[in-house]
């Protein structure tokens, strides 16, 4: 991998800062960040350049949403220099960041929606921000402004969607609608955290046109993302963060395994698939003419031991539908579910979760965790009653289970008393997927797990799911990134449009069969087929 040098400070005149800051549209130097003794950031110098794509990657914890948050505004406690346009800059607040031109997209996509205002109104934000909401607004133009700015990214809802309350979107329509906002303003650096990860295969694919169509108008774009073939058809230049400090700086042609190297610290594999699966033996819960969608035609599954069952699926194939159901999140229209061949029919999370399931929501922003509590009360808080005595929280049993969850998983976190709020994206996925596999359940479902977690804590989990597999639980993982499915997955379910279009274990099907599955370029279908390697990045 080449690694290019970046302009360091000029020691013959004793001065901390480099003769030139003008070297990018933006530039830092020098940039550190602590939470009290914990450095986060450490001495970052970089540049980034008009005109050009960079990725920003490293593994969860490494540092990159604390850089993001102060190149954005929202960390203003930095030291260090940002210049912008080659004039220094004090970041003090998103609101002076976007006026001087960055704009940033956050992982946490709760974060950039307002509940209680409508969908246009929150594509509109930054405008209601400065002046006036109501009568002395005219809403017939801001229909017409949010309707130009989602029709960049080539959407076109009707005036009743623009008019509903926001809280109402899905996760994937409210990711749009951030993104639609932060590009209204044009901006001269665009920070984009994970901005595929709710996204539909063709919403991405238009994302990625309109990211290379800004990059030609010489706009710059910092990237980050998990998935490597989003950077590996995107960027221009990779930038690896580890343990807060820049470990490497590449442009094109990417040398993976080194970018890899960097990232954890160790030489890992970029992809993988299972050479062999386990079949399991016994039937733990079974699906019986389940309709997942409406009009969709009923869908019957066995869910068995000692496997890992990967459904794949893209928004809308009905893989939500289906966690909710076994999860108790939703009933299902008609059919009927059995849990070790009894009737399963829970009313809600609490009866799944004292019968055995639990469910790993898709959203855990809104559906699995509480702003402000700790790590050791998120582990522990759907276990509060063998945590406590007599009604009284132990926090012994509650610091130990937490720590268990932490370890198992490599949470990076300075302890279990830390908030949830203060780790990175990836540590809290790690947090609520320990939680619940803390519990010895009969059967884990677990929907979009791998959701900004880097790769060493997917196959991490990955291991955790294998183990619960063979010590005779089942496991449920759905996901829409084929790789991931792959990956930890000894049986494959495709769901197209409501219904199952591949069913087959992982050594017996090939990655094309899969993705023409997945792509729904096949009937439905049971197949065997002789395995094959898995090639490429991702789909």
């Amino acid at each position: 991998m080449t690694s290019v040098p970046l302009a360091p400070p000029n020691p013959a005149e004793g001065d901390a800062r480099p003769a030139d800051v003008s070297l990018g549209v933006v530039s830092l130097r020098g940039v550190s960040f602590s939470y009290g003794t914990n450095v986060v950031l450490r001495d970052v110098n970089l540049d980034f350049a008009p005109g050009s794509i960079t990725a920003l990657l490293g593994a969860n914890g490494a540092g990159k949403s604390t850089l993001i948050k102060a190149l954005s505004g929202a960390n203003p406690r930095y030291t260090g220099l940002i210049s912008v346009a080659g004039e220094e800059a004090a970041l003090s607040s998103p609101t002076v960041a976007r006026h001087l031109g960055i704009s940033a997209v956050h992982q946490k996509v709760a974060d950039g929606i307002v509940p209680g205002l409508t969908v246009a109104e929150n594509v509109l934000l930054d405008d209601l921000a400065g002046g006036l909401r109501g009568a002395l607004r005219n809403r017939r133009r801001d229909l017409a402004n949010a309707r130009t700015a989602l029709a960049v990214l080539g959407l076109h809802w009707s005036d009743r969607v623009l008019g509903q309350d926001a809280r109402d979107l899905r996760i994937s329509d409210a990711q749009l609608v951030t993104l639609a906002r932060a590009l209204r303003s044009t901006p001269r650096l665009l920070i984009l955290d994970e901005p595929t990860s709710a996204l539909t295969s063709a919403e991405a694919d238009r994302l990625f046109e309109v990211l290379r169509a800004l990059r030609a108008d010489g706009l710059a774009i910092v990237y980050v993302s998990h998935r490597f073939g989003e950077i590996e058809a995107l960027a221009d230049s990779v930038v690896v963060l580890r343990d807060g400090t820049v470990q490497s700086h590449s442009d094109r042609p990417f040398a993976w395994n080194g970018i890899l190297h960097d990232m954890l610290g160790r030489a890992t594999e970029l992809s993988q698939q299972r050479v062999s699966a386990d079949r399991g033996a016994t039937v733990v819960a079974e699906v019986d003419s389940v309709p997942l969608l409406p009009g969709a035609a009923p869908v019957s599954l066995t869910i068995r031991g000692g496997e890992v069952l990967g459904i794949l699926g893209l928004i809308g194939a009905g893989k939500t539908e289906l966690a909710e159901i076994l999860g108790g999140l939703a009933r299902p229209a008609a059919g009927t579910l059995t849990l070790g061949g009894e009737p399963y029919a829970p009313r809600r999370p609490g009866d799944a979760i004292r019968s055995g399931v639990v469910l790993v929501p898709e959203d855990r922003q809104r559906q699995a965790i509480l702003p402000g509590w700790s790590v050791a009360h998120t582990i522990t808080v759907p276990f509060l009653a063998e945590a406590s005595r007599w009604g009284t929280l132990r926090t012994g049993r509650e610091t130990a289970r937490a720590a268990a969850v932490v370890a198992d998983l490599d949470v990076v976190t300075e302890s279990v008393d830390t908030p949830i709020d203060d780790l990175s994206g990836g540590n809290q996925q790690k947090v609520v997927v320990g939680r619940w596999l803390s519990a010895s359940p009969r059967l884990a479902v677990l929907d979009e797990p791998f959701r900004g977690v880097d790769i060493a804590a997917r196959r991490g989990i990955g291991d955790r799911l294998t183990d619960l597999a063979r010590s005779g639980g089942a496991a449920v993982v759905l996901s829409s990134d084929v790789d991931e499915i792959l990956e930890v997955s000894d049986r494959i379910v495709v769901l197209v449009a409501g219904v199952v279009a591949l069913d087959g274990y992982a050594d017996e099907l090939d990655r094309a069969r899969i993705v023409e599955a997945f792509l729904g370029e096949t009937q439905p279908a049971s197949v065997q087929t002789s395995p094959a390697p898995a090639e490429g990045i991702t789909t």
